[in-house]
């Protein structure tokens, strides 16, 4: 029995092929839908300029102004020269010579003594004399600290013996009663510029008394010169109550 169909006409044989091809024609149309870009016709430059956009812009008008040129400066004035007759006298500067003569007597200048100034010094704490002030009784005592211990040892004995404490009770004051007395042993040797600081002023008072009534005493020395000795004294009582 013979078949029906042609061998040749047999379409399967090439449907891998087409369907193949049909794949490639799917993706090309869709990927050309995906890059597929469209533009507004308004928004588009076509490199034309709308002169009906410009602004007429008004230029002002400039006129020419013919400045006159500046006037010429005037003419320098002239020159007045004063003639001098040759027959006025001109007093000529006569120039002396410093040169001397053998006959000129020669004097002898005589020597310029130098002549040095007394440094003066200032008045100088009690604690950094170089020579402390020598309180009469005090001269034997030995170095300048045993003659700076001797003096202090002495004032303060003059001045608690002198002193008059009974004032503390007078004056209404108890306890334990401070006076603080600044004072300064002069070149001379003398008690001078006695000042005193304490709880009432007749307290202050009786110390500078005190403290005037010191013997002279022999001044301290600073660099072997005389010089005001500063002085403290701490004046301390206790009023019995």
């Amino acid at each position: 029995m013979e078949p029906k169909k042609n061998p040749k006409a047999d379409l399967t044989k090439r449907s891998t092929l087409f369907l193949q091809l049909g794949l490639i024609v799917v993706l090309f149309l869709t990927w050309q839908g995906i890059e597929w870009k469209t533009y507004d016709r308004s928004n588009i430059d076509i490199g034309q300029v709308n002169l009906d956009e410009l602004e007429e812009e008004d230029v002002p008008i400039t006129q020419n102004l013919n400045t006159p040129p500046p006037p010429p400066p005037p003419p320098p004035a002239p020159e007045i020269i004063d003639v001098v007759e040759d027959e006025e006298e001109v007093e000529e500067t006569i120039i002396e010579s410093t040169e001397t003569n053998q006959e000129e007597e020669i004097v002898e200048i005589e020597e310029v003594e130098d002549v040095e100034e007394e440094e003066e010094i200032g008045d100088v704490p009690f604690a950094v004399i170089e020579n402390v002030p020598i309180f009469p009784g005090c001269e034997g005592a030995g170095g300048n600290a045993a003659k700076k211990k001797c003096m202090s040892d002495k004032v303060k004995k003059f001045v608690n013996r002198k002193f008059n404490t009974e004032l503390g009770s007078e004056l209404g004051l108890t306890g334990v009663n401070r006076i603080y007395v600044r004072f300064k042993i002069d070149r001379g040797g003398n008690i001078v510029g006695v000042q005193a600081r304490g709880p009432h002023p007749r307290l202050e008072k009786e110390a500078q008394r005190v403290v005037k009534l010191l013997p002279k005493m022999t001044p301290g020395k600073q660099r072997g010169k005389a010089v005001g000795v500063l002085y403290s004294l701490p004046i301390v009582f206790q009023v019995q109550d």
